[in-house]
């Protein structure tokens, strides 16, 4: 009898209603451009410092010296302790993954 009780079925109801308006509210909140941008923003800015470290930490690999702390006075180019090797290739390989991914980027906003 429960079931077909006007004010049960009107109670259950409105919970449904309020259910569903916070399922809504939290659709709209993710999905809104601001939030969207925000998230991405976010997520470019995390990938592009763990780029950045990984680059660093192979650079430092691949480099070999150990730094020593400086000194005033000191000379930049006396601040390794090992000979320093050729960087030319290291920079070149960054500079061209940094074009590559301008061209990427310009050619997906263009397609826009």
């Amino acid at each position: 009898m429960a079931d077909t009780d006007p004010a049960e079925l009107e109670r259950r109801i409105e919970r449904t209603r309020a259910e569903l308006a916070q399922t809504v509210d939290a659709i709209a909140d993710r999905v809104s451009p601001k939030n969207v941008a925000r998230r991405t923003v976010a997520k470019a800015e995390s990938n592009a410092k763990q780029f950045l470290v990984s680059v660093g930490d192979r650079v430092g690999e691949m480099v070999g010296g150990v730094p020593r702390p400086a000194r005033p006075g000191d000379e930049p180019d006396d601040l390794w302790a090992d000979e320093q090797p050729d960087l030319a290739p290291i920079l070149i390989g960054v500079g061209a993954v940094l074009a590559v991914s301008a061209m990427i980027i310009l050619w997906r906003r263009r397609s826009r």
